[in-house]
């Protein structure tokens, strides 16, 4: 004789988030308002990277901007906003990257996804960042990019190689010497 029993549908959705730390950090509650990357890298092999993506968006300056304006550039985008703790962590280090790798080629831009004109402005002057950032309250440029960009990952930076395929991506703080390293490899090929 065989037993049949049945396992509620909620037991096992909680057991598979438990184990998840994105998930964990969502059902924290304490307020921070961003779910940390967890500092991984994920690097593309050129004949894994697809086709270029295609961004479309406006800078806070008015701006409009398309990804097509990088053909034959890399390019290096932050997706952040002003609250949140990574963001401002890593911002010294992407305007280094940025000095160091801009006479060279290399296009960098933020995405903000949350901040007004001036609280973006007001971030971007206490950093001295030198690149522009989108204006990504709508999430439309976050929406053209969610196959690499967690809606919740932030900070997210990612690296497009000199076609606009995705060569690189690193979910939460930017480490200094690995987005070196992956923008000196785009640049390379």
């Amino acid at each position: 004789m065989a037993l049949a029993f049945t396992v509620p549908v909620s037991l096992v959705v909680t057991s598979c988030a438990a184990d998840d730390p994105l998930a964990q950090q969502a059902d924290a509650g304490d307020g921070k308002n961003y779910i940390a990357g967890d500092g991984s890298v994920t690097e593309y092999d050129p004949t894994d990277r697809g086709e270029p993506v295609a961004i479309d968006g406006t800078l806070f300056d008015g701006t409009a901007v398309s990804s097509s304006d990088w053909t034959g550039q890399v390019a290096v985008l932050n997706f952040w906003y002003a609250s949140c703790a990574p963001c401002r962590e890593e911002a010294p280090d992407l305007v280094s990257l940025h000095d160091e790798y801009a006479p060279q080629g290399a296009v960098f831009h933020g995405v903000n996804i949350r901040d007004e004109q001036a609280t973006a402005e007001a971030f971007e002057r206490s950093f001295a960042i030198p690149y522009e950032s989108f204006d990504d309250k709508d999430g439309g440029v976050l929406l053209d990019m969610t196959q690499y960009v967690p809606p919740q990952a932030v900070p997210t930076t990612i690296v497009l190689d000199k076609e606009g395929r995705v060569s690189a991506r690193i979910l939460g703080l930017a480490d200094r010497s690995t987005l070196k390293a992956l923008i000196t490899d785009a640049l390379a090929e």
